[in-house]
């Protein structure tokens, strides 16, 4: 964690730019100092004390900010979003057509990494993503597709549909935890940050990957999802990520409900 922090830090000072890992400092807004600064989390804290236990946590002293009305409503709101997505089936069939939708009948100019080199040509390209059933459900992904692409996904996820839409078996949506997590910091403490960062890392890691950017040389293999064997490869790292996302969503559950309640 620490070393992706610091190396996006040398990179900015040095005006260089990542086409995978700078998202997570970019797209997210978790400040690399943030993230690596250690806190407790309020909750264990003050169980500690109530428990007059001498623990590490014990000899620490944080001073965390007032809970506002506003955190306590945000965190609300993100223990419904992860018990939502808990007890709805997870669903691995989009194939992460979303960043191919993303370059959809643009010109070599528009493309977002445009100083990296697609596996397709454009025509070859538009004619794939034609050929998909494309159906993503979330909606920060479905708002950066091309004015082309919309109208071909399946779903019409909005704002203020994530709490009927989002699912376990998507990749922004398990991402997503280091986003909710981090909203919730200093409270929730540092290390479910931490762990929903690790996830948002491997997940960030295969969607590049399945994109159409041609990163090999940056160290990332295509994972080839117009072929049959790459949606198949694709569905097991989608179902792997799923994995290792779920205990950090319900740890995240907890956490804000708790936060939402606390005296």
């Amino acid at each position: 964690m620490s070393e992706h922090a610091e190396a996006f830090v040398c990179r900015r000072s040095a005006g260089e730019k990542h086409p995978v890992w700078d998202f997570l400092f970019t797209y997210y807004s978790f400040s690399p100092g943030k993230l690596m600064t250690w806190c407790p989390a309020m909750e264990e804290a003050q169980r500690a004390t109530q428990d007059s236990l001498l623990s590490n946590i014990d000899m620490v002293t944080w001073e965390w900010p007032p809970l506002s009305d506003r955190i306590r409503r945000e965190a609300a709101w993100i223990a419904q979003l992860c018990g939502n997505i808990v007890g709805r089936p997870a669903r691995f069939a989009c194939h992460g057509l979303h960043e191919w939708a993303m370059v959809y009948k643009q010109s070599a100019e528009q493309v977002r990494h445009n100083g990296y080199e697609l596996r397709m040509e454009p025509g070859e390209l538009a004619a794939f993503v034609e050929s998909q059933n494309i159906c993503c459900t979330h909606y920060d992904a479905f708002r950066f597709y091309t004015p082309d692409a919309r109208p071909m996904n399946t779903f019409n996820p909005s704002f203020g549909t994530r709490l009927e839409m989002e699912q376990g078996g998507c990749l922004h949506a398990n991402m997503d935890l280091y986003k909710w997590a981090y909203k919730l910091w200093p409270w929730i403490g540092s290390d479910l940050v931490a762990d929903a960062f690790e996830v948002a890392l491997f997940g960030r890691a295969m969607d590049m990957r399945a994109s159409p950017y041609d990163l090999e040389a940056l160290g990332f293999p295509p994972i080839h999802i117009e072929t049959e064997e790459g949606r198949a490869e694709y569905r097991r790292c989608q179902q792997e990520l799923a994995v290792k996302a779920e205990p950090v969503r319900r740890r995240l559950q907890v956490a804000a409900a708790w936060l939402a309640s606390a005296a």
